[in-house]
């Protein structure tokens, strides 16, 4: 029975080990401060993490080899797609099934804004009604929003999400449904003043992962959750997110 044992310990370290973490493909957004680009560099906490898990793990992979696509592109191939890694990505019911997940990254909320002018409530799916409310095309916001049941007809949809920011503050749409702090960061960039803004709803409180395709052999995905794991114990981690405050 021990020679059993050690022999399938054997064989799955042996399988880990030769998964190589540089042979997928990696596909992230705009999407600051998790991950985005600066004087065409990629940072942001879910970048340096990548680096330093895979680091940990003992086959690096450098922030030089992720692409930067609009986040339904790259959801759409992450969907499809062996061997791709998608990340930020909110962990949620919806979306189990359809990835392997390695994390997390840390906590994640999503919150819809509105114009503090405006005085919207909101308490139910039918509140949406009356209003324009505006998604990432294939973002979390707008699967939460189509799960509660809100009309269709509500949603104005974009690519990016720098777009959505301008259009709240120009009155083109009356909500805004986002990630909290990336939104806020975003029309910061943007120098819309977020004072005049205030959540109305959250949609959801979850934590963010990096998405493995389902067909992407588990000996990636083990080899860098061991990564995650170890760099999240140590510190590392804490420290990454530390830099972005």
């Amino acid at each position: 029975m021990k020679s059993l044992i050690a022999a399938s310990l054997l064989v799955f370290s042996t399988t880990t080990l030769a998964a190589n973490l540089g042979d997928l493909d990696y596909i992230t957004e705009v999407y600051p401060p998790f991950n985005y680009e600066e004087r065409g560099e990629l940072k942001g906490i879910a970048v340096d993490f990548l680096e330093a898990a895979t680091e940990a793990a003992g086959d690096p992979v450098s922030r030089d080899q992720v692409k930067i696509q609009p986040w339904a592109r790259g959801y759409a191939t992450a969907l499809s797609e062996p061997n791709t890694v998608l990340f930020s990505t909110t962990r949620t019911d919806e979306r189990e099934d359809k990835f392997k997940w390695v994390g997390p990254i840390t906590d994640t909320k999503i919150v819809v804004w509105a114009p503090k002018s405006k005085g919207i409530t909101i308490d139910n799916a039918s509140d949406f009604a009356n209003y324009k409310v505006g998604v990432v095309r294939d973002d979390v916001g707008e699967h939460l929003l189509r799960s509660m049941g809100v009309d269709e007809g509500a949603l104005r949809l974009s690519p990016k999400a720098d777009l959505l920011a301008k259009q709240l503050a120009a009155g083109r749409v009356d909500m805004w449904a986002y990630e909290e702090n990336v939104s806020a960061f975003i029309m910061s960039q943007n120098n819309i003043d977020t004072s005049q803004f205030e959540v109305v709803h959250v949609l959801d409180e979850s934590q963010l992962y990096y998405s493995f395709s389902n067909n992407t052999p588990d000996s990636y995905v083990e080899k860098l959750q061991a990564g995650i794991d170890q760099a999240t114990a140590d510190g590392t981690l804490e420290e990454i997110k530390s830099k972005y405050k």
